[in-house]
Order: structure tokens, then sequence, then C-alpha cells
């Protein structure tokens, strides 16, 4: 019986579980959407949200717990300047998680985790732009 028990192994060891999630966070704070299995999903939800928890308070000791999980100073830094500002007024449920189609290779249910509020990620738009603006450059020489 699973009585009690609040972690998923997710078929790994503590040491390579613990790497895995850390990794994860840093790389969903960083371009915040990524796409996982949905059990690796529901794990990473518990920890990027305590971070922006953390990011909120703004304080050195938060930033040095934070900085034990996010090892990428400028996503630390992203963290506390951009993301812990935009939830000040928003207690809980940082994260959204939708279920998406079967792996090809070993059929797990994948699942798309992004931060709520950020439907449109500062890196997407840019990249939008610049493609936007050579399609104009080869409209107007036409």
């Amino acid at each position: 019986m699973r009585h009690r028990k609040l972690k998923r192994k997710l078929g790994r060891t503590s040491a390579h579980r613990e790497a895995l999630l850390r990794n994860q966070t840093t790389s969903l704070l960083l371009y915040e959407k990524i796409i996982t299995t949905a059990a690796k999903a529901k794990e990473l939800r518990k920890i990027a949200e305590r971070m922006i928890t953390l990011a909120k308070r703004k304080d050195l000791h938060a930033r040095r717990q934070a900085a034990e999980v996010i090892q990428d100073e400028r996503v630390l830094k992203k963290l506390f300047e951009t993301i812990g500002e935009r939830y000040i007024g928003r207690n809980g449920g940082y994260t959204r998680i939708t279920k998406l189609e079967y792996r090809v290779g070993d059929g797990a249910p994948l699942a798309a985790i992004e931060l709520v509020g950020s439907e449109v990620s500062p890196e997407g738009a840019a990249k939008r732009g610049k493609k936007e603006k050579k399609r104009e450059k080869q409209a107007a020489s036409q």
C-alpha cells in the first residue's frame, strides 16, 4: 500500500530524481512552458510553486533557499525580479498543467506545464517579431 507516501519515484534514484526536477524547474522558469510526462509535471509543480512563493518574499534568505534548487544565476534573477512581481497578489496556483497526446515511442502520457499568465512568453514574442520583419522586407522588395 502507498499510504502516506507523498512523492513519485519516477523510476530513478533519489539523486537522479532531484537533479531532474532541479533542471526541469530551471527550464520552466526560463522558458515559462515545457512539455514533459504527466507524472513529472505533477512533481515539478510542487517545486516550481515553492520557488515562486520564495520569490514573492524578496529577502536574502528566500533568495539563498531558491539558489539551492535553481543554480543558474540568470534564471534566479528572472525569478526574483520578474516572475515574483507578476504573482505578488496571487495566493498559489502559479502553474497550469494541460494534458497532451501520448508519446509515440513508449506511450507515456505527455503534459505541458506553464506559468499562468504567460501565454505569450518574452522569448517567443521576440522570435515572432523577427520573422514578421523579415516577411515585410521580402514583401517590400517584390
